[in-house]
């Protein structure tokens, strides 16, 4: 079983890498038989090339993920609330989610559940 360690470092990779654009080091945190459904309800996608094309799709945003502490790990998963800030021209548009990951014995990710809707989306103006 993963550790509460190895949980949080991986909650906190998938945090830092998304926000630098870095899809290959969120990829390198799913096992290769991974699933993803962002948000719930949606498509489940399943194993890493489909993953990958996922969040490079994502990222080409230019989202930045913050994360709101506490971690909630337990056995073999990990819930996480965070929130999303995508900056547009004359725009900023926040996103709260919940992320829920479940973990092989070896630590990676072997599946990512998204909570969030048009409910958790709000838009504003930048300050200045």
């Amino acid at each position: 079983m993963a550790t509460i360690e190895q949980m949080h470092a991986a909650v906190h990779g998938y945090v830092a890498a998304f926000s630098a654009g870095d899809a290959e080091q969120v990829v390198a945190l799913f096992a290769p038989d991974a699933t993803v459904e962002d948000p719930v309800g949606t498509d489940v996608l399943h194993g890493h090339e489909a993953i990958r094309a996922f969040y490079i799709r994502s990222m080409s945003m230019g989202a930045k993920l913050f994360l709101d502490e506490p971690i909630r790990a337990v056995a073999d998963t990990a819930a996480f609330a965070f929130h999303v800030l995508v900056e547009g021209p004359g725009m900023i548009m926040h996103i709260d989610v919940i992320d829920l990951f479940t973990f092989n014995e070896a630590g990676k990710v072997t599946s990512m559940k998204a909570y969030w809707g048009p409910q958790n989306m709000r838009q504003t103006t930048p300050a200045g």
